[in-house]
């Protein structure tokens, strides 16, 4: 049992603070941002898409749909998980009835069976976003199209130069990448297919990894974000969703079987 649970911990915990070393010591520690946004930077003084309406409603505005509506959902299915535990045969028998005539029964079964994870995928994107939101405001990072390395206005930091814990550092808010942070919030649903041993559960973690950098990589072309920042928006938002699993589930409900696969990056990493 204590080697499954430093297994579990090693993988899901151990990796990704690795993951987040290797961001630090390869980007913040050196000038590779610029070197990727310099590659990107067009003579003409402008990155690619920068002012493409169609490529921002694609990439930006229109996918967002897809953690929202998730998002939506989730609520209301804590919400509609309280109505089925209320309705007691023999004193609602004829409100039973006609939810089930209208195939609503059904619906709010499942809801009541599910509660905890409808709960859990609430708690944990708003967790998610309210630390997104912090470091967002306490390391006040300016988009490289805000700095004077591409015509802005404002200098180049990174965010470890202007950290601060218990103020707002200033009006800048870059760090980490907020858009690539809706894809990866997804990451979400692997917790809940791993709790339940869900086959597809490798999928639903590829899929969210891979809408995240997405997410994040189209910001990159605009000049609004450097590569870095949606590498470290994927790190936040799994040590969020990881913690917030581990409050609702525990360990023991997210570690794989013998025949699962092991923890999430271990998978990433394979």
């Amino acid at each position: 049992m204590r080697s499954e649970r430093s297994r579990f911990y090693a993988w899901n915990l151990g990796l990704p603070i690795a993951i987040a070393l290797a961001i630090f010591v390869v980007f913040d520690l050196t000038s590779l941002d610029e070197m990727i946004s310099n590659w990107l930077y067009y003579p003409n003084h402008e990155f690619p898409y920068g002012h493409n309406r169609l490529f921002e409603n694609l990439t930006h505005r229109w996918p967002r749909i897809i953690p929202d509506l998730t998002g939506e959902a989730a609520i209301i299915g804590s919400i509609l998980s309280f109505i089925w535990p209320l309705l007691k045969p023999g004193r609602h028998d004829r409100l039973i009835r006609s939810l089930e005539t209208m195939r609503i029964g059904p619906v709010l079964r499942f809801t009541a069976r599910y509660r905890r994870d409808f709960l859990y995928i609430v708690v944990s994107f708003a967790i998610i976003t309210g630390m997104i939101h912090f470091f967002k405001s306490h390391t006040s990072i300016y988009c490289p199209v805000e700095t004077t390395l591409y015509g802005g206005t404002m200098e180049k930091k990174e965010w470890f130069e202007n950290f601060s814990l218990f103020h707002e550092a200033g009006a800048g808010r870059c760090w980490p990448g907020g858009h690539a942070s809706g894809g990866f919030t997804m990451v979400a649903l692997y917790f809940v297919a791993r709790r339940h041993q869900w086959r597809h559960a490798r999928a639903i973690l590829y899929a969210s990894m891979v809408l995240g950098a997405i997410y994040g990589t189209t910001r990159v072309l605009q000049g609004w974000h450097f590569m870095s920042h949606t590498f470290w928006a994927g790190v936040i938002v799994w040590m969020g969703a990881l913690l917030t699993a581990l409050a609702f589930y525990g360990w023991r409900q997210l570690a794989p079987s013998a025949e699962a696969t092991p923890g999430a990056f271990a998978a990433i990493a394979r």
